[in-house]
């Protein structure tokens, strides 16, 4: 079925948040300031004590959008908070035409495209222009909100598969627990290594940024990884990218092997997977970064779940403003220390590790890609009559 698009411009308004002033930031006194990383969270832990203008106000049930990294979106649930700048807050102008969770559904995957043109770009930025110039289909009002409707439901399934997911994240940390104790108390006094002591080879930081251009990508050849395509403990094929052989020759010492760990080092910084055989001989794009651990000394997976449970107590992997874009340093990456087991021990929790990640890897996948194909069939007119 075939609905006339239409600009978002000339349904919507698009308020950006105003620049506060930081020396009136507190933890506790005034009111809450939504940034970036409160969007999908919906709290705030930082507060302004000064005048503002009301029209930076923001209420539960309004979208709000990140101009920054990730483009994050989601629909504010929490108490009434001020809109902080590189935040801004969408309103629909045209109810009549327009349904409010119809647009909430339909954003994340336009903005998802804007943000993979600029996957490559070390900061990427959004517009209000960007926000405005998307082409939305409108069919009617009613079948807007019966496909919110659907969507709904499929969404409340996500979630309570997620949950699940969650019960089991809760049992492995609980797991790890009891077998090494508290990594940052270090209660079983295990010896203290520093992560540059454990690499077998040196880090290695994509090569990317400006030294591809987009019409040297093609369809199908050597992978190429971005961000988005870490997911948990291994890497996802989603949304990858490829080159040509021949541009391949010239990275080689890009190249991923079996039981590489990649780290994102711009965006969500920190994020971190384990790449398998299947994946040998493809490339780090330029957001990422490649360690080859020692094996014999440190599993790449024991260090994965002990930075996924534990990185932020044991030590920042990031550098720059907490206000502003950061950035992973290798530096302190090579430099962090912490609490290392012994490998026959490490080697035993990424056994019962395995166990559960086969009670969940059907939820990985099931509760994601059926949502997914809802929203693709939504908007091309084919989920409902």
């Amino acid at each position: 079925m075939s609905w006339e698009k239409v600009k978002l411009g000339s349904l919507i308004e698009v308020l950006s948040g105003f620049a506060f002033d930081s020396k009136k930031f507190n933890t506790s006194q005034g009111t809450p300031l939504i940034r970036i990383r409160d969007i999908k969270r919906s709290y705030s832990e930082t507060f302004f004590l000064g005048e503002f203008d009301p029209k930076f106000l923001v209420n539960s049930g309004d979208i709000l959008i990140g101009m920054d990294g990730e483009f994050n979106i989601a629909e504010w649930k929490g108490s009434e908070a001020l809109l902080n700048q590189r935040v801004c807050k969408v309103k629909v102008t045209k109810d009549s035409l327009l349904d409010k969770r119809y647009l909430l559904y339909f954003l994340p995957f336009q903005l998802k495209i804007i943000e993979d043109k600029a996957s490559f770009v070390t900061v990427k930025h959004l517009s209000v222009n960007d926000i405005n110039n998307i082409q939305i289909p409108l069919p009617p009002l009613a079948t807007q909100k019966r496909i919110a409707e659907i969507l709904d439901a499929a969404d409340a399934l996500r979630r309570k598969d997620q949950e699940l997911l969650k019960k089991y994240d809760e049992l492995a940390q609980a797991i790890f627990i009891d077998m090494f104790g508290d990594p940052v108390k270090n209660e079983k006094g295990w010896k203290i290594r520093k992560l540059g002591e454990l690499f077998s080879a040196s880090v290695k930081c994509g090569p990317f940024g400006s030294a591809l251009k987009k019409e040297e990508y093609i369809s199908n050849g050597i992978p190429v990884w971005i961000m988005d395509n870490i997911q948990d403990y291994a890497f996802n094929q989603n949304g990858c990218l490829y080159i040509t052989e021949s541009k391949y020759n010239d990275l080689k010492s890009y190249l991923t092997k079996n039981g590489d760990v990649i780290i994102s080092r711009a965006g969500t910084v920190g994020k971190m997977c384990v790449i398998k055989s299947e994946f040998n001989n493809s490339i780090i794009s330029t957001n990422l970064i490649k360690i080859s651990l020692e094996e014999s000394l440190l599993n790449p997976y024991f260090f994965v779940t002990l930075m996924k449970y534990f990185g932020k107590k044991i030590g920042r992997l990031r550098t720059g403003s907490e206000n502003g874009f950061t950035h992973m340093n290798t530096g302190v990456l090579a430099g962090l220390e912490f609490p290392l087991p012994d490998i026959k021990t490490q080697n035993e929790f990424i056994s019962v590790l395995e166990s559960i990640s086969i009670q969940t890897g059907s939820l990985y996948n099931k509760p994601e890609h059926l949502f997914n194909s809802l929203i693709q069939k939504a908007f091309k007119g084919e989920l409902v009559n």
